[in-house]
Parts: structure tokens; C-alpha cells; sequence
């Protein structure tokens, strides 16, 4: 069977721009991730930080 050059043509644009498309779907993936990951990294901080501290509300100035 001989091959087609044709088809062999449009397979290649095809799978480009199949790659193209999940190379961008996996790049916004994996930055959403990394802001999540930042997210619940400085909610825990906050979290920990309050705790060992005491959630204390700020003083007032003795100077009034």
C-alpha cells in the first residue's frame, strides 16, 4: 500500500495543533494549581500563627 502525502500532511498540522491546544490546557492547569497551593499554604500560616500567638485584637494607644 503506498503511503499518501497528502494525509501524512494533515495528520502532522493536526497533531500540532492538538499539542498546541493541551500544552496551553496543561500550563493554566498547572498554574492554577501552584496559586492554590500558595493559597492553602498561607491560610495554614495564618492559621498556626494566630493560634501559638493568640487571636488578641490590636491594642489601643496610651497616648489619647
Amino acid at each position: 500500500m503506498a503511503r499518501n502525502p497528502f494525509m501524512s500532511l494533515w495528520l502532522s498540522a493536526a497533531n500540532r495543533a492538538a499539542n498546541t491546544g493541551r500544552g496551553l490546557a496543561m500550563s493554566a492547569t498547572r498554574r492554577q494549581r501552584a496559586a492554590a497551593a500558595a493559597a492553602v499554604a498561607k491560610e495554614a500560616t495564618t492559621f498556626w500563627t494566630r493560634a501559638w500567638r493568640g487571636a488578641t485584637t490590636p491594642r489601643r494607644s496610651k497616648n489619647r
